[in-house]
């Protein structure tokens, strides 16, 4: 007697002996045939669930064959697809296959989420449940989210997690949409804990669409993309060992550039170009679009003095800001300091740090205005340089400014930059720049209208990283979980700054105030914030 499946299809009930036709031993051998197997596998005898068509027979797509061949030919491979282009089906049909014709293999599908997991789970049991009777693998247990068959092998579904895999004995793992897996440090985790599996003869099938730039898989492709070997001779795998497969949307033959035309005005440019196009923009709301992120690729750093990273050599003529965002300097929170240009809103160096003491990150500041002072002179003597430094004044920032009264202003070069008085506040006038709410909203409106519109020039890359997870949450932004957004806050204090500065000279006010090029994106969080 035949088991039933949760979805009440007939499944092979285990050991069940059967008296094959000559025809059925052929068809088994091609099917167990090492190179083309799972294609012909797939091409006779699996049905898909069409969303509009129904049951059908799977007839795959030039690229979908890429696909399983990348699956089939190559020990680790990574594929990025399109939505909606069927790479969960062809993973379902190619995990169903090996189960059945690999004795005693033990494969894994880890999902971001757990809704995913059980839906990849589903369409493997739809494709098992449709084969013909006799070519069925037996079960031994049948579960919504794992099979065991009479062969010894076995399929399991699970959520990605920094554990999942860790002590298994796998022969494949399938990561779906791993690009999505949340948080980001979850994935690298996730991966690190895999690594050991994976070493010992493990095959690893990683298929998503792409998220951020900076994330495990986007690590994993960059990685699969680089296959020139010490000569420079073009090689078939990366230097991670991964093979790269990659499809375009109009390779699907139902999508054609009028789809794309609709589907870009239904969905916008951005999620087109991510989930189409396979481009890595952020997925997330943050605060810089991710169109313009996407184009952000910083520079090195021209000179460094200690841990101070310049990308450009102060010059005579013009006006140079430094902020602090200070810290306790206990390893937590980083302190940071950034140093920017005027009229050119360029940046032009930065520090970062979270184990210097609140009294030395004042020092480098110090540091950073002398090397600014002494730049410019040794370039013109006769010249005057234009310095201004401040830092928050919120709590630890109050340390800080005790650290300045210690050494002295007259000991640092510049001016020290205070927010001004505001009529009726003369009693709670305090040294530097508090930083409310309010101030951090009109302080991020600002900051992505400069850079957006391309008037600040952001030259760090360890600042692009920062930006690239700096979202909304509620009614302001900050730095997604387990991440850091201190580079980023010492730009906001800038900002401020260069709006006091602003205000005193015509050539900074000019540059400010034009808003003669192309409009920026509205806030994420105020959706059409400029109207």
């Amino acid at each position: 007697m035949a088991y039933v499946s949760l979805d009440s299809q007939q499944i092979k009930k285990a050991n069940k002996k059967h008296k094959y036709s000559k025809d059925q031993v052929e068809q088994l051998e091609k099917c167990m045939d090492i190179q083309n197997g799972p294609l012909y596998f797939m091409e006779t005898f699996m049905k898909i669930q069409h969303p509009t068509k129904g049951e059908m027979p799977f007839k795959p797509f030039p690229y979908q064959k890429r696909l399983i061949e990348a699956y089939n030919s190559h020990r680790f491979s990574i594929s990025m697809l399109p939505r909606q282009t069927g790479k969960t089906t062809c993973a379902s049909g190619y995990l169903i296959w090996y189960a059945m014709f690999h004795p005693d293999s033990h494969i894994l599908i880890a999902a971001h989420k757990y809704a995913g997991a059980s839906d990849i789970m589903s369409r493997v049991r739809y494709a098992y449940e449709m084969l013909p009777g006799w070519i069925k693998a037996g079960v031994t247990q049948y579960n919504r989210n794992s099979i065991e068959f009479d062969n010894g092998s076995k399929i399991m579904a699970t959520t990605t997690t920094e554990n999942t895999g860790r002590g298994m004995s796998l022969t494949m793992i399938y990561c779906d949409e791993f690009a999505f897996v949340q948080p980001p440090d979850k994935a690298k985790e996730f991966w690190t804990s895999l690594s050991p599996t994976l070493s010992t003869g493990g095959k690893c099938l990683i298929t998503s669409t792409p998220n951020s730039d900076e994330d495990q898989f986007a690590m994993i492709w960059k990685e699969a993309n680089k296959r020139f070997d010490e000569y420079g001779n073009d090689k078939i795998v990366g230097t991670n060992g991964f093979y790269a497969m990659k499809a375009h949307w109009s390779e699907h033959p139902d999508r054609n550039e009028e789809w794309a035309e609709t589907e870009r005005a239904r969905i916008g440019e951005e999620r087109f170009r991510r989930e189409h196009e396979c481009e890595f923009l952020i997925f997330d709301e943050t605060l810089i679009s991710s169109l313009t992120l996407a184009d952000m690729e910083g520079v090195a750093p021209v000179e460094t003095t200690g841990q101070v990273r310049w990308f450009k050599r102060p010059t005579p003529g013009h006006t140079y800001m430094v902020s602090l965002d200070p810290s306790m300097g206990t390893g937590g929170d980083f302190s940071a300091i950034q140093v920017f240009e005027l009229p050119t809103f360029e940046q032009i160096g930065e520090w970062q740090h979270n184990m210097t003491p609140m009294n030395q990150q004042v020092r480098i500041l110090q540091g950073i205005n002398k090397h600014i002072h002494d730049s410019i002179v040794e370039k013109d003597a006769s010249a005057t340089p234009q310095i201004f430094y401040s830092m928050e004044n919120n709590t630890i920032g109050e340390a800080a400014l005790m650290r300045v009264m210690d050494i002295g202003e007259e000991n640092i070069m510049g001016m020290f930059l205070s927010e001004p008085i505001r009529k009726g506040h003369r009693r709670k006038f305090r040294r530097g720049f508090n930083t409310t709410a309010k101030f951090k909203i009109d302080a991020c409106t600002k900051f992505k209208e400069l850079v957006e519109s391309g008037k600040m020039k952001i030259n760090s890359q360890l600042l692009i990283s920062e930006l690239k997870d700096f979202v909304a949450t509620g009614l302001s932004f900050k730095a997604k979980p387990g991440q850091h957004d201190d580079l980023v806050s010492a730009c906001l204090l800038m900002t401020r700054m260069m709006k006091v500065l602003a205000d005193f000279d015509p050539k900074i006010f000019e540059r400010w105030t034009d808003r003669s090029s192309e409009m920026t994106t509205p806030m994420p969080i105020f959706g059409n914030f400029y109207g």
